[in-house]
């Protein structure tokens, strides 16, 4: 009696399509008023063979129910994948992908040029104090670097680093002499027009031992200069100039695409006042140093001619100039 029942069951079960009709059926089935509730009530007043019986159609009924659940999810989810699934004919969608800053780029390059020279990275605080940044470098009280309209200084007396040259000062205080760095970062100055930003990056090369000169300045400056721009050879032109930590000092230029002379960089040889300032005896080892803003050598390279764009985050000049 219960299987032939439960066979009509079984084909009620089958037939329906959705989740809605198949909870109704359940819960006419096995809810609080249901038909098979309502045989298991009445089970008590059943001899053995029918309560097995009975126990079997409930068994078979609840898998019926929970089998045919699986298979209409199952189909549901299949419709839905064949209605997003992808058309290989069509063209695809245009990709918008990150590249790297033209300035991330010049420092890689920068940065492996300078260590296959033997200089090694070195980082320090943006936010400098004044011996760091001004006193140990042998820069005296009325020199301009220290004036208001040209320093960003902060309350308590410490300033924005004007120079990654603290980063040298910082190195040789650690580790003395012979020493062979570079120093990147940040710095911060009151300019701002096409080739001048308030805010710029700074690389400064130090090579202190006891016969450094300043030809080993010039060989590495020319052959930094035809690595990072490509090129067979470099002309260039040395002036001579003025530094505080430096003495000599000159100015390095280099003539552009054949037409005109740029100014590179500023180098010289260490002034004694500076490695005594570090604890480095000037009568038995001298030294060179050198710095450059990394913007403006990226700029010459990709072939920019606004140092402010660098910073003004429009994707569109990004994609213009080939990044």
């Amino acid at each position: 009696m219960f299987l032939t029942r439960g066979n009509v069951m079984q084909e009620q079960i089958k037939n329906i399509n959705t989740l809605e009709e198949l909870q109704l059926l359940y819960t006419a089935t096995f809810g609080k008023n249901g038909t098979m509730t309502a045989k298991l009530k009445n089970m008590k007043n059943l001899d053995n063979d029918a309560r097995a019986e009975l126990n079997r159609e409930n068994t078979m009924l609840r898998e019926l129910f929970k089998s045919r659940q699986a298979e209409i999810e199952n189909a549901a989810l299949m419709a839905g994948l064949e209605k997003q699934r992808l058309d290989a004919s069509l063209n695809p969608m245009p990709e918008n992908r990150g590249t790297l800053h033209p300035l991330t780029h010049a420092l890689a390059d920068i940065s492996q040029i300078l260590e296959s020279f033997g200089y090694e990275m070195w980082t320090g605080p943006e936010i400098e104090d004044d011996w760091h940044n001004f006193t140990a470098l042998n820069t005296p009280e009325y020199h301009p670097a220290r004036d208001m309209q040209d320093t960003f200084f902060l309350e308590n007396g410490n300033v924005m680093r004007t120079q990654t040259s603290a980063i040298q000062i910082r190195s040789m205080e650690k580790i003395g002499a012979p020493i062979k760095m570079f120093g990147i970062g940040a710095t911060y100055r009151k300019e701002m027009d096409a080739t001048h930003s308030p805010m710029f990056h700074q690389i400064e090369g130090l090579y202190i031992d006891k016969n450094v000169t300043m030809s080993d300045l010039i060989a590495d400056v020319r052959e930094f200069l035809k690595r990072f721009f490509e090129m067979d050879d470099v002309q260039l032109r040395v002036r001579p100039s003025y530094f505080p930590f430096t003495e000599p000092s000159i100015e390095i230029d280099m003539m552009w695409q054949g037409k005109k002379w740029l100014e590179i960089m500023g180098a010289g040889m260490v002034h004694p006042n500076v490695l005594r300032n570090c604890n480095i005896n000037p009568d038995e080892y001298q030294g060179f140093a050198f710095g450059f803003g990394w913007d403006r050598l990226a700029m010459l390279k990709y072939g920019l001619n606004d140092i402010r764009q660098f910073y003004d985050g429009d994707v569109r000049w990004l994609k213009s100039a080939g990044f």
